[in-house]
């Protein structure tokens, strides 16, 4: 069997993803990537890991020949908010990086999945039950870069027959990881400030609805879609994917009904605000059902009562919410 690699394994979805597909595939058969490596006891510094810069293309490729890379999982990337404020480099490492990633996969005849995400869409695009198959028109550094990629990747399946997939990835909640520079971190950020505090200060208008995923669901999405019969994806770069949608006012609500003085106020950051208000408030799925079988487990109650137990466990740890993606990461 050739081996798996993960780039960006250190990040919010790369953490979850490794670690998963170690435990189904073995250790030593999922290799993992970043610009920085895993100190001491992570358990991401279990099975192979290797210092990489996507940037970098001969050492790319020098990695995937020394443990024989059959498939991989390329999530190294420059989130929205960071995006904006660094727009040449979310360009560099969004674009550039997974051109080097799909260059090397024609090279070595791999199978490549490729994270898209909800920032493809803009103003322009259906806000409800966004279809499958609509108008593209982001206005955010982050948002050209997600749709370029998507283009990337179906012109390499297209024109050299190389298997590539990807899923447009609403916002995803976490209790493993902290935030990493996106628009919906709020939506992590609460569960700390409630189990801490009982209180938060959200940076979105209370009525700001957005498409949420827990991670769980997330990373069986990738695996499942990695997994699907070719013969039925008529999409690939990329599904849409929805599990729940809800507003900061719903969901400090549900968080409201297992921590009764929980509070929260607004103060509105104008340029997260901007993004989140170009983004669907809730996208349809429904190709994703059709064609590989996608179904999500986790809704907002049963997401909340999981957050709310792991962040109890884990409120003594240093949080940093300012963390911010950078590159692998």
């Amino acid at each position: 069997m050739k081996r798996i690699m993960v780039t960006g394994a250190l990040g919010q979805i790369g953490s979850e993803l490794i670690a998963t597909l170690r435990g189904r595939y073995g250790r030593d058969q999922v290799v993992g990537t970043d610009i920085r490596m895993p100190i001491g006891s992570d358990p991401r510094a279990t099975g192979p890991f290797e210092l990489l810069d996507v940037l970098d293309p001969n050492h790319l490729t020098r990695v995937m020949q020394i443990y024989d890379i059959g498939t991989i999982y390329h999530l190294a990337a420059i989130l929205s908010a960071v995006g904006e404020s660094q727009p040449n480099q979310a360009w560099r490492i969004n674009v550039n990086g997974l051109y080097n990633v799909l260059e090397a996969a024609r090279y070595y005849r791999c199978q490549v999945f490729f994270p898209s995400s909800i920032g493809v869409f803009g103003p322009t695009t259906p806000r409800d039950y966004t279809p499958q198959d609509t108008v593209q028109r982001p206005e955010t550094m982050y948002g050209v870069t997600k749709l370029t990629g998507e283009l990337l990747c179906d012109y390499y399946h297209r024109r050299f027959d190389i298997d590539t997939r990807g899923l447009r990835f609403p916002g995803l909640i976490s209790y493993k990881t902290d935030p990493g520079g996106g628009t919906t971190d709020y939506a992590v950020e609460i569960f700390y400030a409630a189990v801490r505090h009982s209180r938060y200060t959200c940076y979105l208008r209370p009525d700001t609805s957005l498409d949420m995923m827990y991670m769980p669901d997330a990373i069986r999405a990738m695996i499942e879609l990695m997994q699907a019969d070719p013969a039925r994806l008529r999409h690939r770069n990329a599904f849409n994917l929805a599990a729940m949608a809800f507003t900061p006012e719903q969901l400090a609500a549900a968080i409201r009904r297992r921590i009764a003085d929980f509070e929260i106020s607004y103060r509105v950051d104008p340029a997260r605000q901007t993004i989140a208000d170009s983004w669907p408030n809730c996208m349809d799925d429904s190709a994703a059902r059709a064609e590989w079988g996608w179904r999500p487990e986790y809704d907002l109650e049963r997401m909340v009562d999981d957050m709310l137990e792991h962040v109890a466990e884990r409120a003594d740890e240093p949080h940093d919410s300012t963390s911010r993606a950078r590159r692998g990461s």
